[in-house]
This record gives C-alpha cells, sequence and structure tokens, in this order.
C-alpha cells in the first residue's frame, strides 16, 4: 500500500538518542506512513542499533545520503524529498519525541479545511521525558502570504519539525544546501512566498530534545558556521522577497536592524547591495544604520510605557 505521509529524517551520529524518536513514530495513531532515515555519513552504531526496528518494521528504511547531495541536513532532506512516495511530508530530527496523535490530527486539520499544510507547537526538554497531553483540535488562524512578515520575524515560528506539509508545496522548492543553519527559515519562506495556504493549531504535537550539540544550540554559542549560514539565509530571504515584491519597508527596517548583529560578515552592506537601492535610500539606510544605537533605548522606553 502507498504510504499517505513520508516522514524525512536527516541522522547523524545520534545512536544513543534515534531510538526513542523512532519508537514515538512507530507509536502513531496513524498508521499509513513511512519513513526515510537518511544517514549524512555519520561513524557510530545507528545502523546496527536500528537492524531489530528496520526488520521488524518496513515502513522504516535506513538509506545513505546519495553523493549527489552535499553533507549536511538540507542535502539530507532534499535526498528524502526526491524519493519521497507520500502525498504528505514531514520532517523530524533523530533526537526528538513526537506525539502519538501528530501525524492524525495534522492531517486531518489539512483534510477538514482543504489546505496545503497544518502547523502545530512544540515544546522542549532536556532529559526528563515531556507529560504528554491530548485536547481537542483548537485551530488558532489561517496562515498564508499575507503573514509572511510574522513567518520571516519569527513572530510565528514554523520550525522545521512542526509542519505536515502537502507534498506539491515542495514540487518545485528544496532546501539551499548550502546553508548549515537556518535552511528550513529560508525554505519555508519561500513555500509561504508563493501563496501556499495552511492553519496554526494550539496543539502541541512535538517535543524537542535540548542539548548543546544541536545546530541551535552552536548558533547561540556563537558558533562560526551557523552563524554564517544565517547571513547566508537573510541575503537569500531579501533577494526571493524583493523578486515576489513582498519586501515592505518595516522588513527592510528589521533586516538593516539585524544586521547590527553579524558586523563581522558586513552583512549590512551586503543588505544594501541586494536591495539595489538609490542613491537616496542607500544614505536613507546608512543613517538609520549609524543611529540605531542612539535611538535603541528610546524604543526601549516606548516599548516598556506600552505595557
Amino acid at each position: 500500500m502507498k504510504p499517505k505521509i513520508t516522514i524525512i529524517m536527516a541522522t547523524y551520529n545520534r545512536a544513543h538518542f534515534i531510538m526513542e524518536t523512532l519508537e514515538s513514530i512507530q507509536n502513531q495513531s496513524f498508521k499509513n506512513w513511512e519513513c526515510l532515515i537518511i544517514d549524512d555519513g555519520g561513524t557510530d552504531d545507528t545502523k546496527k542499533i536500528l537492524v531489530p526496528i528496520l526488520e521488524q518494521d518496513d515502513r522504516f528504511q535506513f538509506l545513505k545520503r546519495s553523493y549527489k547531495y552535499k553533507k549536511g541536513l538540507p542535502g539530507c532532506r532534499n535526498c528524502g524529498l526526491d524519493i519521497a512516495k507520500g502525498e504528505f511530508i514531514v520532517f523530524f530530527d533523530d533526537d526528538d519525541l513526537v506525539h502519538p496523535d501528530n501525524l492524525k490530527i495534522s492531517l486531518e486539520v489539512i483534510e477538514i479545511n482543504n489546505i496545503d499544510f497544518c502547523h502545530y507547537q512544540k515544546m522542549s526538554f532536556v532529559e526528563e521525558r515531556p507529560i504528554i497531553k491530548s485536547n481537542p483540535i483548537a485551530i488558532v488562524k489561517s496562515l498564508s502570504k499575507s503573514d509572511i512578515e510574522k513567518i520571516i520575524t519569527q513572530e510565528i515560528g514554523l520550525a522545521s519539525c512542526t509542519v505536515l506539509w502537502k507534498k506539491q508545496c515542495f514540487d518545485f522548492i528544496r532546501f539551499n544546501e548550502s546553508l548549515l543553519y537556518a535552511e528550513e527559515w529560508e525554505c519555508y519562506t519561500r513555500i509561504i512566498a508563493e501563496n501556499f495556504k495552511g492553519i496554526i493549531i494550539d496543539n502541541v504535537l512535538y517535543y524537542n530534545r535540548k542539548h548543546p550539540d544541536s545546530n541551535t544550540g552552536e548558533f547561540y554559542r556563537n558558533n562560526s558556521i551557523r552563524r554564517e549560514s544565517y547571513t547566508k539565509a537573510v541575503l537569500l530571504v531579501i533577494k526571493n522577497l524583493k523578486e515576489k515584491e513582498l519586501l515592505s519597508a518595516s522588513l527592510k527596517r528589521y533586516f538593516v536592524t539585524l544586521s547590527k548583529n553579524f558586523t563581522e560578515y558586513n552583512l549590512f552592506i551586503a543588505i544594501l547591495n541586494v536591495l539595489d537601492l538609490t542613491i537616496f535610500e542607500k544614505i536613507k539606510w546608512q543613517l538609520f544604520y549609524i543611529s540605531y544605537p542612539i535611538r535603541l533605548p528610546i524604543y526601549k522606553i516606548k516599548k516598556a510605557l506600552q505595557k
């Protein structure tokens, strides 16, 4: 039977976590899925540890990333996308836990509402396993191209593992394999810019494990590879928004302000080059950039007063 949903999971040296993740997938109340485990050239005992579950449940497949894809999370996910058989796609990480009704609820939301994707909530944990609760479906709002600014600024956080997509969302879109951080943010904003429509639900259906070896953990510890990748993602997002005529003045302000945190990569100058501004506009944004540290305390006071 052809699977309804394809789960794509990149893995790299996570033998100590991955079995818990796969068991939470195996316990899904919705049964018609395939799980493509794409190994990124790991050197630990992951494959050996997975032998029992691979032999017992043929919905799991363990595959080596083909060399036509670059090493890294985006390359593994693209490899999975190109061989996926399901009508729907979801990405899970190899060190997290999945709510038993994750696939059932998110698929139901998509089919009942005739939309392209369902965005659900996640909860973080460190060592102690989270208490899993089951609540009625609670729809928060619809999501479309009109919400692009909230998605860019991550007021609405489309995390890599919190969205079930119709496969057609990826018909002409793949992850950028040059990125080693913020690849899902860059990819998902391109999908939203194509005006695929979705729904946000308030249900917690995913549990992400917090540990220092995660990409996010490395980014917040100022890992240079992750930080540089983020600046590349920013420029790609700006370029796409500009091409789609979705780059508002407030988004330009957001990106220029953001660039203050990445002076070592000359992000501000790179942003101006991508925007291809007139001389007058360049001068305006240069003045904004230079004066921002002076104006910042005033912004903070205004924000405090508004509260």
